[in-house]
């Protein structure tokens, strides 16, 4: 396969490279250039936002199938649909849990796809999507509205792969690292009174799903997580085993919680994976060895 990687320079998405080189892709990286593509995968610079400056990169490039790991809005959707019709038969659009945040209630079910159905979703591309404390203010919308978008425009197959909290690996965001930093030093965590359940999935697997996904057949959209949940206290007490302290949760209160601390529950129900053949490992199976990688 010659495969395309939108992004793919940190966490996950350079797993995701290194999976598809070891498989026998010939893979092509496209980014701003911070960051240099692993040994024997061809590196394009360019901004995605861009059109002129993307098509400029690509030259007359054609790909089996193009894995977008950046896409946060229908803006840059839009860009991807005019600039890869005619360069791909197959487009990944790695997405989010975060699409289900204001639809999960506590105790409630497991969210299917059918929840967040981007043919119907309303895209507004007169927002400031542009503006970047705007953007990340609203990225499960923005994620929501590309799915949208893509489904509408794309004249090409069009798959979306909805990724559960990704744990594990050189994760940039640091949450687990609060954990791990704040109970080993005996200091609070500010939780929600009541915190609620969510999926999660390990970064190394999360790869191994983006790369088979680039190869198969399916589209619309997919949920991609482990087995079983956790809600914060569980994940704090997972900590507190680790580095040998009792975790001191503070609940209630007005100021902001620590990350992965929700009060409405959006656990994913990942049957439609199964069907599709698709696999995943339970959380206690790598929860673990992610912490410990956290601790340094």
């Amino acid at each position: 396969m010659d495969v395309c990687v939108i992004g793919g320079s940190r966490h996950f998405g350079r797993q995701l490279v290194e999976e598809l080189r070891e498989a026998g892709a010939a893979v092509t990286v496209v980014n701003r250039g911070s960051t240099p593509a692993p040994a024997g995968v061809t590196r394009l610079c360019a901004d995605r936002d861009d059109g002129a400056a993307l098509r400029a990169a690509l030259g007359d490039r054609r790909f089996d199938a193009v894995v977008d790991q950046v896409c946060y809005s229908p803006l840059q959707a839009a860009v991807a649909a005019e600039v890869f019709a005619g360069r791909t038969r197959r487009y990944l659009l790695t997405s989010t849990v975060e699409v289900y945040a204001e639809l999960g209630r506590p105790d409630g079910p497991a969210l299917a796809e059918p929840s967040v159905d981007p043919a119907v979703w309303p895209v507004d591309l007169a927002r400031p999507w542009a503006d970047p404390a705007f953007l990340a203010a609203h990225y499960g919308e923005g994620k929501r509205q590309a799915e949208a978008l893509l489904t509408r425009r794309a004249p090409f197959e069009l798959a979306t792969v909805r990724t559960a909290h990704v744990l594990g690996g050189a994760d940039f965001t640091a949450r687990l690292a609060h954990y791990v930093e704040r109970i080993g030093r005996g200091l609070p965590v500010a939780v929600h009174a009541a915190p609620q359940p969510a999926s999660f999935v390990h970064a190394p697997e999360i790869a191994r799903f983006l790369a088979r996904a680039a190869a198969a057949d399916f589209t619309g959209p997919v949920n991609a997580a482990s087995h079983g949940t956790l809600d914060v206290r569980e994940l704090c007490a997972a900590v507190g085993r680790a580095v040998g302290r009792e975790p001191v949760l503070t609940p209630g209160g007005d100021g902001p919680r620590s990350p992965f601390s929700f009060d409405r529950g959006y656990p994913m129900d990942t049957g439609r994976a199964a069907r599709l053949g698709f696999s995943f490992s339970s959380i206690g199976d790598w929860l673990p060895q992610v912490i410990e990688e956290a601790r340094g």
